[in-house]
C-alpha cells in the first residue's frame, strides 16, 4: 500500500503538500509501444470555443493503453512492473503474457511483480484474475466492470474503489457500486477481482496553487467577482452577495439542481440509488 510524505514546512506552499512515496513503482519509463501522443484542447470544442472551463496548460503527458476488456482469455501473464500513470488516480500494470504480448491493466491492491494472473473462464478467484459475473461467488470484491458484455470495463476504475457482487438473479446480477447504488448487470459481463490500488490517493493535499496548474487545472474565479457580462451573478454597487441561486455563467443552477439526464435505457437497471454521503 501506497504510503504518505509531508514536506517540512521549509515555504507556505510547501506548509502542507503531501505526495505519494511512489514505493510500489518499480519503473519510471512507460513501454514504448504501449503509448500514444495527448493532444491538448484546453477545454476547446472543435470551433475553438471554450466548453469545459478551468482547464489548459500542465505537464506534458503520454497516454497509456490500457486493457479494459482483458480480452487474451485463457492465457497466462506475468506482472512484469508497476508503473505510476499521469492519466489516471490507479496505477497500473504492465503484464507479459505467456505467447509473447504486453499489455497494460489497472493494478488491484496486493499485486505484485511476478505474480501470475488470467483471464477467463478457468481463472481462479485471485486478485487480478478477470472473469465472467456468471462464474464470480457472491460477496465477492470486484472492480473494472463491464456494462455490457464485451464493450470492456467502464465502472469502478479509480484509485482505491470497489464494488461487492451481492446477489445472482435471472440473467442479471446485482452489484453494490462505490457510491452505494445497487445496480443489475448482465452476467455475461466481465469483471476483475479485488480492489483498486493506490489507496492514499484521496488522502492526498495539493498544497499549492502551482501543483493545480502542473495537472492542468486553471483557477476559478467566484461569480460575484465577474462583470454583469461575464456572468448572471456578476455586478452591483460595492460587494455583493449575488441576489439569486448560485448558478454557471450559462445560468445552470448549482446548487440543489439536478443534472442528470433521465436515460429510459439505463435507469431500469438501478435497484437502489446512490446513498448521501
Amino acid at each position: 500500500m501506497a504510503e504518505i510524505k509531508k514536506y517540512k514546512p521549509t515555504s507556505p506552499g510547501r506548509r502542507f503538500m503531501t505526495v505519494s512515496t511512489f514505493d510500489e513503482i518499480t519503473t519510471d519509463k512507460p513501454n514504448k509501444s504501449l503509448t500514444v501522443g495527448l493532444k491538448k484542447n484546453g477545454g476547446r470544442n472543435n470551433r475553438g470555443r471554450l466548453t469545459v472551463r478551468h482547464q489548459g496548460g500542465g505537464s506534458k503527458r503520454k497516454y497509456r493503453i490500457i486493457d479494459f476488456r482483458r480480452k487474451k482469455s485463457e492465457i497466462p501473464a506475468k506482472v512484469s512492473s508497476i508503473e505510476y500513470d499521469p492519466n489516471r488516480s490507479a496505477r497500473i500494470a504492465l503484464l507479459k503474457y505467456y505467447d509473447g504480448e504486453k499489455a497494460y491493466i489497472l493494478c488491484p491492491e496486493k499485486l505484485k511483480v511476478g505474480d501470475i494472473i488470467i483471464s477467463g473462464k478457468e481463472a481462479d478467484i485471485k486478485v487480478g484474475n478477470t472473469k465472467f459475473l456468471k462464474d464470480i461467488p457472491t460477496g465477492t470484491l470486484i472492480h473494472n466492470i463491464e456494462l455490457n458484455p464485451g464493450q470492456g470495463g467502464k465502472l469502478v476504475r479509480s484509485a482505491g474503489v470497489v464494488a461487492q457482487l451481492m446477489a445472482k438473479e435471472g440473467k442479471y446480477a446485482h452489484i453494490r457500486l462505490p457510491s452505494g447504488e445497487v445496480r443489475l448487470i448482465n452476467l455475461e459481463c466481465k469483471a476483475s477481482i479485488g480492489q483498486i490500488g493506490n489507496l492514499a490517493h484521496g488522502n492526498l493535499s495539493i498544497g499549492k496553487a502551482g501543483k493545480s496548474r502542473w495537472l492542468g487545472i486553471r483557477p476559478t474565479v467566484r461569480g460575484v467577482a465577474m462583470n454583469p457580462i461575464d456572468h448572471p451573478m456578476g455586478g452591483g454597487e460595492g460587494k455583493s452577495s449575488g441576489g439569486r441561486h448560485p448558478c454557471s455563467p450559462t445560468g445552470v443552477l448549482s446548487k440543489g439542481y439536478r443534472t442528470r439526464k433521465k436515460n429510459k435505457l439505463s435507469d431500469k437497471y438501478i435497484v437502489k440509488r446512490k446513498t448521501k454521503k
